[in-house]
């Protein structure tokens, strides 16, 4: 294990190297990471709240009215507030690594505002919150219509794990909706480190064709993904650093030959930023935003399911209709 120190005033980034993926801590330094962040993760709300929305147009055209919902990796719980403005009568969850960030969605909680009053009411949560990793949901089978998760999927270090423990806690006929992170995401700051010294400093993020056949051999059926570019632009390159941070985007293992990095790396790494300028003056930050849902859909007595999802009954099963006498 070791410690970065990336800017003053910034958090240190932990890393492990024994990590099932070299690019992502494993859970327990993830939550650690971010029960640090949650303090500035507000900062972030915009970029959320942006792709919340486009995940809440998405499901506009789909129909569904769910009994039981979860938001996985709820953060500060904007994704609970618009689940339940969106299905009022549904009893929602919201789960998260960290305890910090549950802290600050429980704030959110409508209930919270009926005090002690509520409480001697026996008014409950508006919202259930569980603390818990993506990949092991402290739930029974078969707990909920529909799993909505946004922006929180790149984080977890074994994907393919996930997708089955998804699957495992929904109902038949569920849906899962979800976006995160894809590869064009950081290509701008990618390429200013490329500039200063050649090692790995961002996180790693899977393609959607590899997310699409995860949620396939995981056994979800009629998969749809699709992906769209955001450029948010920043003036400061300190500033673009710091909310990258915020977010858990760096990875910055030292070089054995340098060690710990100092004031000239720093001033060389802000220099290849600034010459990324655009023509407004300002330097773009590319995010390539995968969004994708399935369906877990309810078994069809013994038709076996081919790698596409769709039903195949073998040709021997397959007689003549009887005519009607």
């Amino acid at each position: 294990m070791f410690l970065i120190l990336l800017l003053p005033g910034l958090p240190v980034s932990l890393h492990d190297a024994d990590s099932p993926d070299a690019y992502l801590p494993p859970a327990r330094l993830t939550r650690l990471a971010f029960d640090r962040r949650s303090a500035r993760f507000g900062q972030l709300d915009f970029l959320l709240g942006e792709i919340g929305q486009r995940m809440q147009e998405r499901m506009q055209m789909i129909r569904l009215s769910p009994a039981r919902a979860l938001d996985i990796g709820c953060g500060h719980g904007r994704g609970l507030a618009a689940l339940r403005a969106q299905y009022p009568d549904a009893q929602i969850a919201g789960l998260d690594i960290s305890g910090a960030m549950l802290r600050e969605a429980a704030q959110r909680d409508p209930q919270r505002q009926a005090g002690w009053l509520g409480r001697m009411l026996g008014k409950r949560p508006v919202f259930d919150l569980v603390q818990g990793d993506l990949a092991t949901l402290p739930f029974a089978p078969a707990s909920f219509d529909l799993l909505w998760s946004n922006l929180a999927l790149h984080w977890h270090p074994e994907p393919h794990r996930v997708f089955p423990e998804w699957h495992r806690v929904a109902r038949d006929e569920g849906l899962v909706l979800f976006s995160l992170f894809g590869p064009d995401t950081l290509a701008e700051l990618r390429a200013a480190f490329a500039e200063v010294d050649p090692g790995t400093h961002t996180l790693r993020f899977v393609d959607m064709h590899d997310i699409g056949d995860m949620l396939v051999n995981s056994g979800w059926s009629t998969p749809v993904m699709d992906m769209e570019t955001l450029t948010i632009t920043y003036e400061s390159p300190r500033t673009l650093l710091r909310e990258v941070q915020a977010f858990g985007g760096l990875r910055l293992p030292p070089i054995p030959s340098q060690g710990l990095r100092g004031r000239r790396w720093l001033d060389a790494l802000l220099g290849a930023l600034e010459r990324r300028r655009n023509a407004d003056g300002l330097i773009p930050l590319t995010f390539e935003i995968v969004y994708g849902h399935a369906w877990k859909l309810a078994p069809r007595g013994r038709q076996d399911v081919d790698e596409m999802g769709r039903a195949v009954v073998p040709l021997d099963k397959i007689g003549r209709a009887r005519p009607r006498r």
